[in-house]
C-alpha cells in the first residue's frame, strides 16, 4: 500500500455560525477512503442532510458520501469498515449510508453522544446500525490503527496508516487545521501526534497536507 491509497474526499463546505471560534469563515469537511487489498476503510461519513437547525446555522453545501466515493474512483460497495473520528453531525452524519457495516467508535465518545440533550441519535440511530466500540489505541485492519486523541470531544480518535512510503496520519479534528498542528501550542494529544513523524498528515477541516521534511545534512553526514 502506498500513501496515495489514502484518498481525501471533499464532502462538504460549511460557514461557521456566530457562536463558533471561526465565525463567518467558510471551511471544508473531509472524509478519507483507505484502499486496502481486500476492501476500503472509510474514515468519517460526512455531514447530515436535511436538518433545519444545521442548515440555518452552518449553511452547508454537502454531498452524498457515496457520490463522493464514486467521484474519487472508489466503489461504495467496497467499504468494509467505517471509522468515526467523533460523532458530530459533520463527521458521522451519513453513517446510515452504510447499514450493516461495522462502524468503529471510541467507547468514551459513544457514551458522550447519548448524554441528555444530545441530538446525535438523529444520525446515529438507523436500521442495521452496527457500532463497534473500542477503548484506546486499536488496530482495526492490517496496518490501520485508531489512536485515542481526546480533546475536541471526550472520545475523539485519529487514524494512522502504515504504507510503503511511511506513516499517513489522519488527524481528524484533534487539530482544526495544518497551521494549528504544525505551529500552535501543543496539548498532550497534539504533542503525541507530532512524535509520529508521519510522512503525510491530513485534516478533517483543512485541505492542506503536511509532509515530513527531510533532516538537513550535518557535518557528520
Amino acid at each position: 500500500m502506498r500513501a496515495n491509497d489514502v484518498v481525501p474526499l471533499h464532502v462538504a463546505d460549511v460557514t461557521y455560525p456566530e457562536e463558533h471560534p471561526l465565525a463567518g469563515r467558510t471551511g471544508p469537511v473531509l472524509a478519507f477512503a483507505i484502499r486496502l487489498a481486500d476492501g476500503v476503510v472509510l474514515v468519517d461519513t460526512g455531514l447530515i442532510r436535511g436538518n433545519a437547525w444545521i442548515d440555518e446555522h452552518y449553511e452547508p453545501r454537502a454531498r452524498e458520501i457515496r457520490d463522493a466515493l464514486r467521484e474519487a474512483g472508489v466503489a461504495p460497495e467496497d467499504v468494509r469498515l467505517v471509522v468515526n473520528t467523533h460523532l458530530h453531525f459533520d463527521h458521522a452524519g451519513q453513517n446510515a449510508a452504510f447499514p450493516g457495516i461495522p462502524i468503529v467508535v471510541q467507547d468514551a465518545e459513544w457514551e458522550s453522544a447519548w448524554e441528555p440533550g444530545s441530538p446525535a441519535s438523529e444520525w446515529l440511530d438507523f436500521a442495521d446500525a452496527r457500532y463497534v466500540r473500542v477503548n484506546g489505541d486499536t488496530e482495526i485492519a492490517p496496518g490501520v490503527r485508531v489512536l485515542a486523541t481526546p480533546g475536541h470531544t471526550p472520545g475523539h480518535q485519529s487514524v494512522t496508516v502504515a504504507t510503503d512510503d511511511g506513516v499517513v496520519l489522519l488527524v481528524g479534528q484533534a487539530a482544526q487545521d495544518a497551521r494549528a498542528f504544525a505551529t500552535g501550542e501543543a496539548d498532550a494529544t497534539i504533542a503525541r501526534l507530532r512524535t509520529l513523524n508521519a510522512e503525510r498528515i491530513h485534516f478533517s477541516h483543512d485541505r492542506a497536507v503536511l509532509r515530513r521534511t527531510e533532516r538537513p545534512p550535518t557535518a557528520q553526514d
